[in-house]
């Protein structure tokens, strides 16, 4: 029998991750990753950039998980990446740089909350917050595509992540 939502026997649990999305604008991402921030028991949603607006493009993909996930919205990216560093989060970027290095390899010690930053889905991040994140990593890819989409790439990353705190 196919279980639901309804009748899993998953244990909810909340994970010391912020996902903050660097100018990440498809209202379909966004709405999944609402959905994949709920899934992983993420702590909270960091939506940045100008004019990002929550609506029905955006609950169609994230099943009405923007009603349980907690998010902000904030127009820079770098502020709020300055401000969780105060707070002492650990920054980790996922993107592919000449200096990022496999996820599979990274170990997440847990000791520090993480911001996990993602990025535009055509630009990637910013190259400030590359520079001023503690670690930046990647996944590797195998096929023609350097790249995918920026929920997918979330969720392999949260999958990993949450993997290594159990």
């Amino acid at each position: 029998m196919q279980l639901t939502h309804y009748n899993t026997t998953f244990k909810k649990r909340n994970f010391p991750i912020t996902l903050v999305c660097d100018n990440v604008t498809n209202a379909p991402n966004i709405g999944s990753l609402f959905r994949i921030a709920d899934a992983f028991g993420v702590e909270k949603l960091i939506l940045c950039g100008a004019n990002i607006v929550l609506g029905r493009k955006i609950t169609k993909t994230s099943r009405a998980t923007e009603k349980f996930v907690p998010y902000d919205i904030h127009e820079s990216a770098s502020e709020v990446i300055t401000d969780l560093k105060t707070k002492d989060y650990h920054i980790i970027a996922l993107e592919i740089t000449n200096s990022s290095q496999p996820i599979h390899t990274y170990k997440f010690s847990g000791e520090k909350p993480i911001a996990l930053i993602i990025g535009d889905e055509n630009f990637g991040i910013s190259e400030w917050i590359l520079k001023n994140a503690d670690a930046i990593i990647h996944i590797d890819m195998f096929g023609q595509n350097s790249s995918m989409n920026v929920a997918q790439a979330t969720n392999i990353a949260l999958y990993e992540i949450t993997k290594q705190f159990l």
